[in-house]
């Protein structure tokens, strides 16, 4: 019998790349979704190996079934932070994060043999948006709201993990995807010879390349020694003006000067719709315990991921 990964909110970026990546080592996967027939309109869920099933985050229903004996759950549920952080945006951005950990963990407690091991994303927002210290996994969280979101995210995870569960949580940097993410935006304006660094370009950028993504969450899954929380994000992170020098070279464009805070607080707010925070805010991360465990990044240079992922 196949070992049994169950990836609630698996029908998004993340959780496709790794389901495709589990079916390919084998596995059975099973994909917890609020629309499993829109769902199967995408390409590469069609696999046998792969299973759609309803559920709505909330409540308790025939989904739950699939946590019996499994060998792995992964938890990607959360709104996307892409947005204007309104209050309406704001609780949408809580209450979704909060709301599915609650709910799988109210499911996994009902199981006779509950999943081996739970692996729940989180962010590196945990540390704030300010300050110029690097961040390992000993650092505070911040103040602001997306720390606020995932202290208050963590917490509610620990609280509803299983005791004979192990548990896992991957503090996630920006994914760097071609296929969906920061990095298409980032390279469409570059193209267009706006590629220059967003206000004063000093904040930190704490990346990591989507290969590194599934190999951590296939460690965190098949390795007992990983457990706790871990930042997930390439050992060399860097500031707003060193990403975009790079982004310019890899896609061979000039020099571009510098948007103003104010343009970009405009522009985020009115023409992109999200929240200029995201664009004017950051701090630099370090991997320290994946590092200590020996987990070895195909990517740990800015230069080289962005090079890959232009080609």
């Amino acid at each position: 019998m196949r070992s049994k990964v169950i990836l609630a909110g698996g029908s998004g970026l993340l959780g496709r790349a790794l389901a495709l990546h589990m079916v390919s080592m084998g596995w059975e996967v099973v994909i917890l979704t609020r629309e499993p027939q829109k769902s199967l309109a995408i390409d590469c869920l069609g696999a046998a190996s792969i299973r759609l099933v309803y559920w709505d985050g909330v409540e308790i229903g025939p989904w739950a079934t699939e946590l019996e004996g499994a060998a792995a759950l992964v938890n990607l549920v959360g709104r996307s932070i892409d947005c204007v952080f309104t209050l309406k945006n704001k609780e949408a951005i809580r209450e979704s994060r909060l709301q599915s950990v609650v709910t799988l963990g109210r499911a996994a407690a009902k199981c006779h043999q509950p999943p081996a091991v739970w692996v729940q994303a989180s962010a590196v927002g945990f540390y704030g948006i300010e300050g110029v210290t690097q961040c390992d996994e000993a650092a505070p969280s911040g103040t602001d709201f997306l720390a606020d979101v995932c202290r208050e995210w963590e917490a509610a995870f620990e609280a509803a993990c299983p005791a004979q569960t192990r548990p896992v949580i991957l503090r996630l940097g920006v994914v760097l995807d071609s296929q969906g993410g920061a990095y298409p935006t980032l390279a469409r304006l570059t193209r267009f010879y706006l590629g220059g660094a967003a206000g004063s370009g000093l904040q930190g950028f704490s990346w990591i390349h989507y290969h590194d993504v599934r190999q951590a969450f296939q460690q965190a899954i098949l390795h007992s020694e990983f457990t706790g929380i871990y930042n997930l994000c390439a050992p060399n992170a860097v500031t707003n003006a060193t990403l975009m020098t790079a982004l310019r070279r890899s896609l061979h464009r000039p020099w571009a000067p510098a948007a103003p805070a104010l343009l970009i607080k405009i522009a985020a707010t009115y023409l992109i719709n999200t929240d200029p925070s995201l664009i004017l805010g950051g701090r630099v991360c370090a991997p320290r315990r994946l590092l200590a465990q020996g987990f070895s990044f195909k990517f740990p240079e800015i230069e080289a991921a962005l090079r890959d992922l232009a080609s």
